[in-house]
């Protein structure tokens, strides 16, 4: 199956790009490389270099392509910078997805894997949370995926689109050769790591006085390898709309957790600073995905907590500096 990645030089674009090709399916990558890797993408893999705001080139590579499906990652996601630059997230977000569609529309390709987040739920009342709880985003990030989960009903309606939307919450891990290389990087796992590598003075962690056990904020945490899992097992259900699914563990692992996680499996100190709580962070948010498990016969088996730090240790360890220079 072709299959076009949009933000296939990015963290998830990329390892989606070699689990693809792996499958036995044919990557194309679409991205502008304005915060993607062209080092972190399979060699030989086409790189359509676009974008997704350009709407005569978006129609262009769709028809040059004309892939059998479109996995659709490109996407800008960090949540304070939505709220200080809103045109960027609109812009990219919603206006490039309207023209992706409009482009798929035009070229006849009428199957789209979306990648949303749980940024759509804002600050949810009851957890784990289902994808039938109230959607609510409190910043233009979650909007706007918000946004273009709901045109894809519509046009499901008007031109037989077959869609299903991923709600990730918190994305780790790496594969030996592909790992999280952003900047600025605010995950708290790769600045964990890069401050044990002498890249920061020391992990801040906001907030020690939440409803939890330990005090710290509640995350759910998803191997990157699993999350692209689930992909893969949607497209062969992709002949109707299947809606929306989350993907998480349900477990849940607060701030201390992770960097208990971390100092054992380094086996190394480190330096923490604790300071107040940042605005607008609910104290837990965790994932109910049992409808992915049930309808995909999806199975999270590498989204353990050790998993995902050392995964992500080794490739750190082994790209210091990212993929600059690749």
């Amino acid at each position: 199956m072709r299959i076009l990645i949009t933000g296939g030089a990015g963290y998830i674009g990329s390892v989606a790009v070699e689990m693809a090709a792996a499958a036995g399916h044919e990557p194309v990558v679409l991205d502008s490389l304005w915060r993607g890797h062209a080092g972190a993408v399979l060699p030989g893999v086409p790189v359509h270099r676009v974008d997704l705001r350009d709407a005569a080139a978006v129609t262009a590579t769709m028809a040059a392509v004309r892939p059998d499906v479109v996995m659709h990652f490109a996407a800008v996601t960090l949540v304070g910078e939505s709220v200080e630059r809103p045109l960027d997230y609109f812009g990219t977000n919603v206006v490039g997805g309207h023209n992706l569609l409009a482009a798929m529309e035009a070229a006849g390709v009428g199957r789209l894997v979306f990648s949303s987040t749980a940024a759509v739920y804002g600050e949810p009342e009851v957890i784990p949370i289902r994808e039938d709880a109230p959607t609510v985003p409190i910043n233009p990030y979650g909007r706007s995926k918000l946004m273009v989960e709901q045109m894809l009903p519509w046009h499901a309606g008007a031109w037989g689109l077959s869609y299903c939307c991923f709600r990730y919450f918190n994305v780790a891990g790496a594969t030996p050769t592909r790992g999280e290389d952003h900047s600025p990087e605010t995950h708290l796992i790769p600045v964990a790591l890069q401050t044990l590598l002498g890249q920061r003075d020391a992990l801040r962690v906001f907030g020690t006085d939440y409803p939890t056990p330990d005090g710290t904020a509640v995350r759910d945490y998803v191997h990157v390898m699993d999350l692209v899992d689930a992909h893969l097992l949607a497209l062969p259900h992709l002949d109707r709309p299947l809606g929306a699914f989350n993907l998480g563990t349900r477990d849940g692992f607060s701030v201390r957790n992770v960097v208990q996680a971390v100092e054992g499996v380094t086996d190394r100190t480190l330096p923490v600073v604790e300071v107040g709580r940042r605005a607008g962070d609910p104290p837990a948010l965790v994932a109910d995905s049992t409808r992915a498990r049930i309808e995909l016969g999806w199975d999270p088996s590498r989204s353990t907590l050790e998993r995902m730090v050392g995964d992500a240790w080794e490739w750190h360890r082994r790209h210091p500096n990212g993929y600059r220079g690749t």
